[in-house]
């Protein structure tokens, strides 16, 4: 024998063995029962990782449903912050007013010291009056009392 047929004598013996366990895979009640085994074994297991891959393809749609509703949330914050009203002429106008309102102020007191001044010059008079005739004394008016003046400043208090 030489090389050449014994190389193909085991070509020849491996197919028809090939051909025989295929022909027994039908028939072989060791092999079923082992199949049957392996699956029992690890169908649990795949039911449950499927059941997990399910269970995580909702968590990831409720995700995007959150996200895609926090995401209009930010979008109207956003415009919101943008359409904000300028307030920067209000804020002027107040305080023109309000230095308005301090001068106004500072005028009355200054008005309010002149006629106190009046009156004590008057009561000043009529004292003198009753010294020089005896007449029925009046009772004095109570002076009005100013307190200091408000400071003229710029600022919003």
């Amino acid at each position: 024998m030489n090389a050449t047929s014994v190389n193909t004598m085991d070509d020849t013996e491996s197919t028809t063995s090939a051909d025989e366990n295929t022909g027994n895979l039908c028939d072989n009640p060791t092999r079923d029962t082992l199949a049957e085994g392996l699956l029992g074994l690890l169908k649990p297991t795949v039911d449950q990782l499927d059941d997990r891959v399910r269970a995580t393809r909702i968590s990831q749609l409720e995700l995007k449903q959150q996200i895609d509703s926090l995401n209009e949330e930010l979008q109207k914050v956003r415009e919101a912050v943008n359409n904000h009203p300028d307030l920067d002429p209000y804020v002027k106008k107040l305080i023109a007013c309000k230095h308005k309102v301090t001068v106004v102020l500072n005028v009355l007191q200054a008005s309010q010291d002149r006629l106190n001044e009046i009156r004590r010059s008057i009561n000043k008079d009529k004292g003198v009056r009753t010294a020089v005739l005896p007449e029925t004394q009046e009772p004095q008016e109570p002076e009005q009392s100013t307190s200091g003046l408000v400071p003229q400043d710029d600022s919003i208090n």
